[in-house]
């Protein structure tokens, strides 16, 4: 990518696109656009094809998705389907059509199988069942990983996917059903914590293992992927580092300042037991995160705290 070179980041107010834009400008990029939803329903084909043709981007960062957490994603199958299917296809499909360089599809660690081998490699992709709890936004996602493929293998479309792990940072959802598991620890911890409650519960024996990396650090590997990647398999974004939520849960709860007792409840589900991913095809290509955890859970924490102050948390 050239500075001048105008790209387009769908999903560009989210916690991914966001920090994609972030990144982007730390760079010396300038030529960066976006459109909220107001402006341009990305589910509307017509729409999408008009943007395009008037705007031409060069490089096309796809943040955009409907997200959400294990609660979200058992209420709302069908949504997370047909939505994030919709979004993406009309996107690949215009940004192919109208002369784009280069997109980078952004995926999730949820595309692979519940019992994936540990840590779970690229080619562990569609090696068996899916967990069910989310099964609907991973067969949407592993569709766009093959749409990728299917347009550079028969147009020559040079698009590439990444697949990060858990995610959170700055611009998270902390709605209380609907948003990841960790911050929405970050935010029952909070209120707990404000009204001097002894205890928190949190989903599931908490034995479950997963592995967090700061939105910051995936947003400096989508750059890097954009600028050094090529090829027709998708690519693991990770740390390679992993925590069971409780202890995840005890690492809030210390970031938080809440030292009341923790508790499980075991009748709601751990989802998959372990995922970890396998990300030495991009640590062998020279790139690395460097915000811990614990760094990157106090300016998670900065944040939610001033932006809960003056009223701007999103609650969706």
């Amino acid at each position: 990518m050239n500075i001048s070179d105008k790209i387009y980041v769908a999903g560009h107010t989210g916690l991914v696109g966001s920090a994609i834009c972030r990144a982007l400008r730390l760079a010396g990029f300038t030529n960066i656009i976006g459109r909220r939803h107001s402006e341009l329903d990305l589910c509307n084909q017509a729409a999408v094809r008009e943007f395009f043709a008037a705007e031409k981007p060069d490089y096309i960062f796809l943040a955009a998705a409907k997200v959400g957490g294990i609660h979200a994603n058992a209420t709302y199958p069908a949504q997370f389907i047909y939505e994030n299917e919709l979004l993406q296809c009309n996107i690949m499909d215009a940004a192919y059509r109208n002369g784009c360089k280069k997109l980078l599809f952004l995926g999730s660690s949820c595309i692979y199988p519940k019992f994936a081998p540990q840590p779970m490699p690229e080619e562990c992709l569609l090696s068996s069942a899916l967990e069910p709890t989310n099964d609907c936004y991973a067969l949407a996602k592993i569709s766009g990983i093959r749409m990728a493929q299917a347009y550079r293998q028969q147009y020559g479309f040079d698009a590439i996917s990444a697949m990060p792990t858990n995610l959170y940072g700055i611009g998270d959802n902390f709605h209380p059903e609907n948003s990841h598991v960790l911050p929405a620890l970050m935010r029952r911890f909070h209120e707990a914590k404000s009204t001097n409650a002894p205890t928190v519960t949190i989903w599931g024996t908490g034995t479950a293992l997963r592995e967090f990396l700061y939105v910051d650090d995936m947003a400096d590997a989508c750059v890097f992927l954009m600028q050094n990647y090529s090829d027709m398999i998708h690519i693991n974004v990770g740390c390679q580092e992993e925590l069971s939520i409780m202890n995840l849960a005890l690492k809030v709860a210390a970031t938080v300042g809440f030292t009341g007792a923790i508790e499980t409840d075991t009748s709601k589900p751990d989802g998959t037991p372990r995922k970890l991913m396998d990300s030495s095809r991009l640590f062998g290509m020279g790139w690395r995160p460097h915000i811990s955890l614990e760094e990157g859970l106090k300016r998670t924490y900065a944040w939610y705290c001033e932006h809960l102050a003056k009223g701007r948390l999103r609650a969706k």
